[in-house]
């Protein structure tokens, strides 16, 4: 039998790592537990009445935060508030599949852009690794504002 995974990542700030991977990956921030969002409403506004209402207080609203893939396909991420700084790099790591079937000067164009767009939301590009077939098509390395790195592939 197969199991779902989520992927949690330690954070400084949750809120605003999910939301920079939010808009990486097209990703939605559920709604609060019992809360029946409206068309159009902001879930991270509706974390907050609720945290509000439950008695949390404001320095502990954002001790977490999560993402699901709203297509149901993806694994859903949490990000968890952590005193410490990240010291080494990862030994596990997320493609992000940004040019799936393409190849050559088309596939290292797509990648070239979606690093542009990705840069523009806080990531910062590490370096390009260029196409070796039949080993590998192309990459780009990249860290999210925190610095996990992460791969455009």
């Amino acid at each position: 039998m197969s199991r779902e995974i989520q992927v949690t990542f330690d954070a400084h700030d949750p809120a605003a790592l999910s939301i920079f991977w939010r808009d990486v990956l097209g990703y939605v921030h559920p709604g609060p537990p019992g809360v029946d969002l409206p068309e159009g409403a902001d879930p991270l506004a509706a974390w907050d009445e609720f945290l509000e209402r439950a008695g949390v207080p404001e320095s502990e609203r954002n001790t977490a935060s999560a993402l699901e893939d709203p297509d149901k396909r993806g694994p859903r991420f949490f990000f968890q508030q952590v005193p410490e700084d990240k010291v080494a790099k990862n030994r596990v790591h997320l493609d992000v599949r940004a040019a799936p079937g393409l190849e050559g000067d088309e596939r290292m164009a797509t990648l070239e852009a979606e690093c542009a767009r990705l840069v523009a939301l806080g990531a910062t590009r590490v370096r390009r690794s260029e196409p070796a077939p039949p080993m590998s098509l192309g990459f780009i390395v990249m860290t999210d504002p925190e610095g996990n790195e992460f791969c455009l592939d």
